[in-house]
Parts: C-alpha cells; structure tokens; sequence
C-alpha cells in the first residue's frame, strides 16, 4: 500500500517501502507533566488502575522522563511528598502515572519536577493540567 503523501526520495528503502526511524536523544529531560482532574471513571479501567480503588481520588498524573530509570526516582519522590499513590511505573520507557487527590497530585509532581531541576540538572516542562 502506498502512503498518500509524496516520500521523498532519500527515506524510501531499496523495496519501495517507507522506512521510519526513532531515536532517544540521550539528556536528563521531563518531557511531559500532566494531570487529568475529575477523569471519567472508564479512563482508570483503559489504564488498567482499578477504578473501585483509584477513581474516588480524582486525578490521574502522567510524567515521562529521560532517562528511563529516573521514573524509580520519580515514583519515590512522589510517593514521598504527597498521599498520591502510584498507578503504573515503567523503568524502560520512563513513564509513571500516579493517582489521587488533585492536591495531592499537583504537589508531587511539582515536588519531582523541582528535584529533577534542582538536584539533578535536568531540563523540565511546564506543569500542565485538564
């Protein structure tokens, strides 16, 4: 099947196929913070958080890191600094969502993101939340 784009010529393969290539640029980085307040009770089970535990604390919390295994710190922190609990940590793509309160939330991603900063020289994203 051919795309409905043009392809230029430099990134079609020998076979005619497109090639797409990803790349991690390696650098300590938050790429993306964000808090989803009040989430539809069916978004907790998408996420595979058990909405009969999670959903009464009304906010879900996403952060993405660089490198990958500063999502443990993150975890950790997080936990520390709030009654957030964690939903799901991935140490390989340095993805972590947290749940609870909004304030609670907020407070430990704002509490990472200075961490992170401060301590750990990383470049951050701005908090944002829906």
């Amino acid at each position: 099947m051919k795309p409905s784009f043009p392809i230029p010529e430099n990134i079609s393969g020998t076979d005619g196929k497109v090639r797409i290539i990803q790349e991690l640029v390696p650098g300590k980085q938050i790429t993306l913070a964000h808090i989803i307040a009040s989430p539809d009770r069916v978004l907790y089970q998408k996420l595979g958080l058990d909405p009969t535990v999670d959903w009464s604390h009304s906010a879900i919390g996403m952060i993405t890191l660089s490198p990958a295994e500063t999502a443990i710190i993150a975890a950790d922190i997080a936990t520390k600094q709030s009654g957030a609990e964690i939903g799901f940590v991935d140490r390989f793509s340095g993805t972590l969502l947290i749940t609870g309160s909004l304030s609670d939330v907020e407070a430990a991603f704002r509490a990472t993101l200075d961490y992170c900063e401060r301590t750990l020289g990383f470049s951050v994203c701005e908090l944002t939340k829906t």
